[in-house]
């Protein structure tokens, strides 16, 4: 009976996401990522998916960003004021970030990942010294003005248009007895976004997603849904919802996401030469309710594709993506732009 339980013990660990354990540095150029509470919110919930957040820094801060302050202050952030000088009034936050982050570097030997929310290839050098010192790092950044340079320095990298979740709204009810103990709706949407996240494994221990789910939400409780363990609380979204699935594998539970495989989901979820225009419309809403000016075209493209898997150019009539873009101006959907480097831009109207 010991050997078996000296084995489990030794098992389980082997299967857990070394990321789940990472110790995060966040660094967050204010100015360079627009910021809106939301958006800072998916950006603190994909690192706290992937480890703990110990330190917080954000760089530029102004009045206008005073929506963020109880985001800030929940999540422990030291605020740098933005202190402008000279002709073109330059502020000092690049280098101030720079400097904050190698301190870190040397002086906390508990961080060993840092996430830097910018796209200035001005803190390639930044990426390269901490890459050097065996730290990984995260970069994020609006795809207008992310360098190639800096995306390529990264371990990894995200848009901010992409780490946005992207969920349907659902409808409203009426609460009931059950809605009294607990959102379960919105707590599945949660965990459907850290079981997607998770692109190395395709399941995850119930144990390490409670984990997360605790940074994420320090106040979750399973006995605020009514269920004793966070295990019976898995299984009844399971058989509510059907988009995640449990399972028991010896003493350990396995959560996973339900793979779609509905035909009549498959044929609702097509572009026609009737609905594209309205999809692509709805898409760019929602990164102009997000705060998104402007966006990179690959980033519409692999939204649409994965909201659309069969989307093609041809299947709405034309042989490029460009052409699709250039018909939407037409049709006063979006602008065309060029940035300094000739890039096409999308601008939101």
């Amino acid at each position: 009976m010991q050997y078996k339980e000296v084995r489990k013990q030794r098992a389980e660990p082997l299967r857990i996401n070394t990321l789940s354990t990472s110790k995060f540095a966040i660094f967050v150029d204010l100015e360079n990522s627009g910021a809106k509470v939301e958006t800072l919110s998916n950006i603190l919930e994909k690192v706290k998916i992937r480890g703990d957040m110990l330190i917080g820094k954000v760089y530029g801060y102004t009045d206008r960003f005073s929506s963020l302050k109880e985001l800030l202050l929940s999540n422990t952030f030291t605020v740098v004021p933005s202190l402008r000088f000279g002709v073109a009034q330059k502020n000092n936050a690049d280098i101030l970030l720079v400097l904050d982050a190698l301190e870190v570097a040397y002086q906390n030997p508990l961080i060993d990942s840092f996430c830097i929310v910018s796209g200035d290839s001005d803190y390639v050098p930044l990426v390269g010294k901490l890459k050097s010192m065996g730290k990984f790092v995260m970069g994020i950044s609006r795809s207008e003005v992310a360098s190639s340079i800096f995306i390529n320095a990264c371990n990894e990298f995200q848009f901010l248009e992409s780490v946005a979740v992207r969920r349907k709204p659902e409808p409203k009810r009426k609460k009931t007895a059950d809605d009294a103990q607990g959102d379960d709706l919105a707590l599945l949407k949660l965990i459907e976004s850290v079981l997607d996240d998770k692109v190395d494994e395709d399941e995850m221990f119930a144990s390490e997603l409670k984990g997360v789910l605790l940074r994420l939400r320090p106040d979750f409780n399973e006995k605020t849904y009514g269920f004793a363990t966070f295990g019976k609380l898995l299984t009844s979204l399971s058989a509510k919802y059907g988009t995640i699935k449990v399972r028991s594998d010896n003493y350990n539970v396995l959560v996973s996401l339900e793979s779609e495989t509905s035909d009549t989901e498959k044929q609702s979820k097509q572009l026609t030469l009737d609905n594209w225009v309205k999809a692509f419309k709805e898409q760019l809403d929602h990164y102009k309710s997000d705060g998104f000016d402007r966006i990179n075209p690959s980033i519409l493209k692999a939204d649409i594709q994965s909201l659309y898997p069969d989307f093609t150019e041809k299947s709405i009539g034309f042989k490029r993506f460009s052409d699709v873009l250039k018909n939407l101006e037409k049709e006063s959907v979006l602008s065309l732009e060029m940035d300094e480097q000739k890039n096409m831009l999308i601008k939101m109207l």
